[in-house]
């Protein structure tokens, strides 16, 4: 009797020590916690961009005919009406001999017909011939001078003609591809381009915002031209990581949302002095918004229902609450710059924010301590031990 009483007590014993090791906090409780703070920060927000010259011109050829002369290479930097290419003349510089001939030999008849004029007009005078002879004399001379104008028109279209043989440069930039070479024909219904000149002093960058970043831009802003008025000096990155060196201004936003993508199209243009921005190149839009109060906080720590922004807030009591919050669209990808559901002082998780429910209790603990938790547990593993073993 007295044996079973002590084995009794024992087994109470034990489980009143399970029952209170089960009440200790338990470390799956744990949540990275901040303090929200103001500073003064510069946000960059980055978008992909495509480069263009300010003027991409195709050249081509107005006339028929073989490529004698390749007058330029591609890369090269050329002026306005430097000559590029030579089209074979031979029968252009016939087509304006056989022109001026025809011209010498409707002015020789024209010399002829007046001369005949005069003598009918004498006679008609004297009552020799009709009225009729003579009109018919007159009206010949007509022919002739509307032969002639058809014939110094016919000139100058072959002269133009020849011209076009000589293929220029309509402004000053830089020659891209050349497909076709001396020996190739073409003319006038070819339908690649004989190459590209692309001028460069200026240079336009397209990059897209979204619809909804685009609405919350006007929004904030007021409408679409006083969005563009205000927007801050943009920095471009290329395509090697290293900026520009030059600052750009947005200078232009589509009027038309791309059905497919849902975005808008922008551009900013830059100044390209040196030369060291090419049509057809690649990049990154930078666009900066500076605060000297900002609220910054980590995106992580946020949660979306119906397109809102929430963050949970940790009271004193460590229980948390939901808190509605606005942001400003331009972000850089890891942290919200906000505007209004948070201000300093508030203590919000920071991590793990699926898992929270309204009015949970938490253990709060800062985020060194869960850095240095991580990396104990990663010891641990390498080591191959249990998380409880020391």
């Amino acid at each position: 009797m007295k044996k079973s009483t002590i084995v009794m007590l024992s087994a109470a014993l034990i489980l009143s020590g399970c029952s209170k090791k089960n009440a200790m906090p338990s470390a799956g409780n744990d949540y990275a916690v901040m303090t929200v703070k103001t500073s003064e920060t510069e946000l960059n927000t980055s978008y992909p961009a495509i480069i263009k010259g300010q003027q991409d011109i195709e050249i081509r050829s107005k006339v028929s005919g073989h490529i004698t002369r390749l007058l330029v290479d591609e890369g090269a930097f050329v002026r306005a009406g430097q000559p590029l290419f030579e089209i074979d003349r031979t029968q252009y510089q016939a087509a304006v001999k056989a022109a001026e001939a025809q011209i010498n030999v409707t002015k020789s008849s024209i010399a002829t017909q007046e001369l005949t004029v005069a003598n009918k007009k004498m006679l008609h005078e004297k009552g020799i011939i009709s009225k009729y002879d003579y009109d018919m004399a007159v009206n010949s001379l007509e022919g002739l001078k509307a032969q002639l104008a058809a014939a110094q028109a016919q000139l100058t279209n072959a002269k133009d003609q020849l011209r076009f043989c000589t293929i220029s440069s309509p402004s000053e930039g830089v020659v891209g591809e050349i497909p076709f070479r001396v020996g190739s024909l073409v003319s006038a219904s070819t339908t690649q381009p004989l190459t590209t000149v692309s001028n460069i002093s200026k240079m336009y960058v397209y990059f897209s915002m979204t619809e909804k970043q685009l609405l919350g831009l006007t929004r904030e802003k007021g409408g679409i031209k006083e969005a563009i008025a205000q927007m801050p000096a943009v920095k471009l990155i290329l395509a090697d990581g290293k900026e520009f060196g030059q600052t750009g201004d947005i200078s232009a936003i589509s009027g038309v949302i791309d059905r497919n993508t849902g975005s808008v199209q922008m551009r900013a243009t830059f100044d390209n002095t040196g030369l060291l921005l090419r049509s057809g190149g690649t990049g990154s839009i930078l666009i900066p918004t500076h605060e000297k109060n900002a609220i910054l906080i980590p995106q992580k720590a946020t949660y979306e229902i119906q397109d809102k922004k929430f963050v949970y807030i940790v009271g004193a009591d460590n229980k948390i609450k939901n808190s509605e919050i606005t942001v400003l669209p331009q972000n850089d990808g890891k942290d919200y710059l906000v505007t209004s559901g948070v201000k300093a002082g508030d203590r919000i998780v920071i991590e793990g924010v699926s898992k929270l429910k309204n009015g949970m209790e938490i253990t709060p603990i800062s985020p060194e301590k869960v850095a240095e938790k991580q990396a104990k547990a990663r010891q641990h593993m390498k080591d191959g031990k249990l998380p409880n073993e020391e």
